[in-house]
């Protein structure tokens, strides 16, 4: 049973940094994505990263490239997103999630993800 385990969440101040972790489990990934979406309240989810897992290569969601950056450790089965220069439009609960192959992932396609992780509350004060 695949799950995925979100870590790193808190308060922030607006301008600083937090990295989110994400532990996978269950299963080996090669050939899946994983990647990151993010969700406040009223509004639909929103895709933030995605890493393929076997080459690394990255998509991003529209402007969030440059202060964000998403990696994996393979020997941990771990996904990461650095957020910098954090603005509080960035509040929002961040999911963790994984689906096989990449085209999904690339397009942020929250539909097309296979499994999900419960979330982790990110809040930036201004």
């Amino acid at each position: 049973q695949v799950q995925l385990v979100e870590s790193g969440g808190g308060l922030a101040q607006a301008g600083g940094s937090l990295r989110l972790s994400c532990a996978a489990s269950g299963r080996t990934f090669s050939g899946y994505s994983m990647g990151w979406f993010r969700q406040t309240p009223g509004k639909e989810r929103e895709f933030v990263a995605g890493i393929y897992w076997s080459s690394g290569v990255t998509s991003y969601g529209d402007s969030l490239k440059g202060r964000f950056t998403i990696s994996r450790d393979i020997a941990k089965n771990t996904v990461y997103l650095q957020m910098n220069r954090l603005k509080s439009e960035d509040t929002a609960v961040y999911y963790c999630a994984a689906n096989y192959g990449w085209s999904e992932m690339r397009a942020g396609l929250e539909n097309g993800m296979d499994y999900w992780g419960k979330g982790t509350l990110v809040t930036v004060s201004s």
